[in-house]
This record gives structure tokens, C-alpha cells and sequence, in this order.
């Protein structure tokens, strides 16, 4: 369900910037369905008024969450966390846990995929526009496409290399960070346009304590000694995938330590790899100036990942 772009001749395209946006596939240009206030409409005709508060106010809530083999992973913690984020912002959303996860179903099957990428959002509507908007309606939508690694294959296995970013998680007392809000990520995308134009295929973000945090839209986990050791999440998202993780690194015997962790102790870890249902499990080379090394620890979780979210096949053949 790829729509083709005309491209350019070679010759009208003046720069590496140019040459990459006339590669991209707009994601309003495309075909198939999303699921918006109950109901699955034409994919160009999901569209929302320019006066939409969330667009101005960044008052909406989403998730993001992968399908592997046709089933869906961790559905429901996701459609209970996104629940949780409208209640952290102060709108309810009005479709239960279980309408969300059938709603994430229906949008796989009408766009016929089975290997996908899906982003439920929630968001306050055009009814008012200001700071107060307690007379907004709270729609909710859901789509799906297509979607590959994050990170390629090859380069998740020699390790990614990531930069230092200059904002830093905020205050949980200034911020609502338990909820995964669309306004959180504002500085996590202006932090990885500079770790990219830096060469860096991420960004490692410090809290506002100077305390190492997470990258831009992952959890990370260092290695010392067999020994795991990964930020306590208390000023950000502590991710689904995160938990799954430990759970997995728990049941190989793994020590897992969630304690807070200084930038300067970086170079006393061995391995490093971050987490995300995007970057699901993606080891690290580079932070910096410090040097890491993909090991036996990070490959046995990323393949423990990576078998746990296929479906059981077994059980489908009986």
C-alpha cells in the first residue's frame, strides 16, 4: 500500500537534504484506512481542523506499538498506558481499554498488515482555543503502516553510535512525566536533529539532576561485571519494553540494578544497548567520548527480545 513519488531529475536536487525529502513518502500522501471516533475512513480523509488545540497547546496523548507475525505486542499495557496519560493530562478518554485494543485490530486487518507499526493518539479538539479548553471534545485515533527496524540489522549488531544532548528531562514538578505526551517530545526531536547532523544516530539525555536519563525515545541499560545497571525511571517513561527487558535479563539470572547513574561513571561499563518498541533492543558502541563493546550480555537479551514478541506458532497450529 506504497504510494510512488515522481522524483526529480539528479540534476534539480542540490543537496543531501534534498535528495533524502524527495525519497520520503509523506504520510498524508498514502492509501488504506485509520480508525478515528469509532469508525475506519479513507487514509486522506483523517484529517483535523487547523485550529485543533492539540496542534497548538500540545494537548494529546499516544503510543506507539509493533505487530510482529500478526499479533500486536503488549496491547493492552499500551492502551492502559495511553488511558493513563489522558487521565495525567485531565481528559478522559471515553473508549475502554479493550475498544482500543479491538480498534488497534481493526486497523491492522482493513490495511491488511501483518508486520506493522501502530500509533494510537488522543488529542483535545477545535471546540475552543486558549490555555482553557475544558469544553474540547477528546477524539481518539488509530493507524497503522509498515515500518522496519529503527536501526539496521548490521548496525544494531556492531553497536550505534550516540552524542550527549543538551536539553535535559525535566522536574517531575514541572512536567507531567509519567504520561506519555505528545509535548514531552518536543525537545527529544530538536536533540535528535542535532545528534544526526552530528554524525550520531541518537542522543543520551541527562535529567535535571545531571543524572543519566534515557535517549530520545529509548531506556538504556549498561553493563559492568554481568551486572545490568539502567536509570531508576522516575522523571521519565518507565517503558514497556524497559520492563520486558528486565524481566527477561532477571529469568537468564542477569542482576538488574535501577539506580541512579552519573555521566562520569560511563566509562566503567563494558556494554551498553538501549530499548523502545521502535528501537525494540539496540546495543551501543558510543556515547561520546566513551567506548562500549556489544558483548554475550546484549546479544542473548536482544535475541530473547526478539524471539519473545514473534508469535507462538505452536499454539496457532493447534
Amino acid at each position: 500500500m506504497r504510494v510512488i513519488v515522481a522524483l526529480p531529475a539528479a540534476q534539480d536536487l542540490q543537496t543531501e537534504q534534498d535528495v533524502a525529502m524527495a525519497e520520503i513518502v509523506p504520510y498524508h500522501d498514502r492509501n488504506g484506512f485509520i480508525w478515528m471516533d469509532g469508525k475506519l475512513v479513507p487514509w486522506r480523509e483523517a484529517n483535523v481542523h487547523i485550529l485543533t488545540h492539540a496542534l497548538h497547546y500540545g494537548s494529546a496523548v499516544f503510543e506507539g506499538l509493533r505487530a510482529y507475525g500478526g499479533e500486536i505486542f503488549k496491547l493492552t499495557e499500551h492502551s492502559e498506558r495511553l488511558v493513563e496519560s489522558g487521565r495525567i493530562l485531565e481528559f478522559e478518554i471515553t473508549q475502554s481499554v479493550a475498544e482500543i485494543d479491538q480498534a488497534c485490530r481493526d486497523v491492522m486487518a482493513a490495511n491488511k498488515l501483518v508486520d506493522c507499526y501502530v500509533r494510537p493518539i488522543a488529542w483535545r479538539g477545535s471546540e475552543q482555543m486558549g490555555v482553557s479548553a475544558q469544553k474540547t471534545k477528546i477524539h481518539l485515533a488509530v493507524a497503522a503502516w509498515e515500518w522496519g527496524s529503527y536501526f539496521p540489522m548490521e548496525q544494531r549488531l556492531k553497536g550505534i553510535r550516540i552524542g550527549f544532548a543538551k536539553y535535559r528531562r525535566p522536574d517531575p514538578a514541572t512536567a507531567p512525566t509519567r504520561a506519555k505526551a505528545a509535548g514531552l517530545y518536543m525537545i527529544c526531536t530538536i536533540e535528535k536533529h542535532r545528534a544526526e547532523r552530528a554524525g550520531y544516530a541518537d542522543a543520551l539525555m541527562l535529567d535535571w539532576r545531571g543524572r543519566v536519563a534515557e535517549c530520545t525515545g529509548a531506556n538504556i541499560f549498561l553493563i559492568k561485571d554481568g551486572v545490568l545497571h539502567t536509570p531508576e525511571a522516575d522523571c521519565f517513561l518507565d517503558g514497556i519494553t524497559r520492563r520486558t527487558v528486565i524481566a527477561l535479563a532477571k529469568k537468564r539470572g542477569f542482576e538488574v540494578h535501577e539506580r541512579a547513574i552519573m555521566p562520569e561513571e560511563l566509562g566503567s561499563f563494558s556494554e551498553c544497548f538501549i530499548t523502545g518498541t521502535a528501537a525494540e533492543v539496540t546495543p551501543v558502541s558510543e556515547i561520546g567520548e566513551f567506548r562500549f563493546t556489544p558483548g554475550q550480555i546484549s546479544e542473548t537479551l536482544l535475541n530473547d527480545y526478539m524471539a519473545l514478541v514473534q508469535p507462538d506458532k505452536t499454539l496457532a497450529a493447534e
